[in-house]
């Protein structure tokens, strides 16, 4: 008797999961802030099955109610869908996604001065290093590349450098790169000393600190002090030049 209910019941399992719905395709579509949504991963974890978004993010696969749907990329947040009735009844069954953000705790950035183009022989070492304008004008005006530094035996001279001085070429870039180096000394001043320094101790008026600063990169005399990095002398010979600014600015406004 017992053998027979048993019977009956696992025929009766067998009837029910027989007469399980078969599964319809769902066709999908992935939104995300990502203009990245082809090869999104798709998988259904009820039947194993997968497949990958074509561009735009749309998908097909295989399911029904109460399946779970996964959905992984390398640049998305991974969610997990349980299937309702009510989505497979939708036109599209459409799929919010989250890029994926690392956020960092913390950037520390260190100062390697031993690493420079002569370290990593860029550069040959005791070689001197020219700035954009000085290599234009140096290209403008040297001997062809295929003169020896020696005699310019087996070379030639080339006749670049001659053209650009008749066109007026190495003069402009003669003018280039006076302004480059007005620009260098500029950018130097502002790293050594702040607006406080001309206003309250060499008295510049806030609104001709600017005006006082390109004033005494002209001065040939105080750019060879200036070279030097040496604080205190650059500060003793803007003393002078400052006065005499002062005298210009007094003169103007009368």
């Amino acid at each position: 008797m017992k053998l027979g209910i048993c019977i009956g019941f696992i025929l009766i399992a067998n009837i029910i999961l027989a007469q399980e719905s078969p599964r319809i395709v769902l066709n999908g579509k992935i939104n995300a802030n990502s203009m990245d949504l082809e090869g999104v991963y798709v998988i259904n974890l009820k039947t194993e099955k997968s497949t990958i978004s074509e561009k735009e993010g749309y998908f097909a696969i295989s399911a029904i109610p109460g399946d779970t749907l996964l959905f992984s990329a390398v640049h998305l947040k991974e969610i997990r869908i349980c299937l309702h009735q009510e989505d497979f009844e939708k036109g599209l069954f459409l799929v919010k996604m989250e890029p994926m953000i690392t956020y960092l705790k913390e950037i520390v950035v260190k100062r390697y001065d031993n690493i420079n183009a002569f370290s990593l022989g860029i550069v040959s070492k005791g070689k001197r290093s020219y700035t954009p304008a000085e290599r234009k004008l140096y290209t403008a005006t040297s001997l062809s590349p295929t003169s020896s530094y020696t005699g310019m035996a087996g070379g030639s001279i080339s006749a670049d450098p001659l053209l650009n001085w008749i066109s007026g070429r190495t003069k402009m870039l003669k003018k280039e790169l006076e302004v480059e180096n007005k620009e260098f000394y500029l950018l130097q001043l502002e790293n050594m000393f702040d607006k406080n320094y001309f206003a309250n101790h060499l008295k510049i008026p806030l609104d001709y600190i600017k005006g006082f600063e390109y004033y005494i990169v002209e001065n040939a005399r105080f750019t060879t002090v200036l070279k030097t990095k040496n604080k205190t002398n650059i500060e003793f010979a803007m003393v002078t030049l400052a006065e005499n600014y002062i005298k210009i600015i007094a003169s103007e406004n009368q």
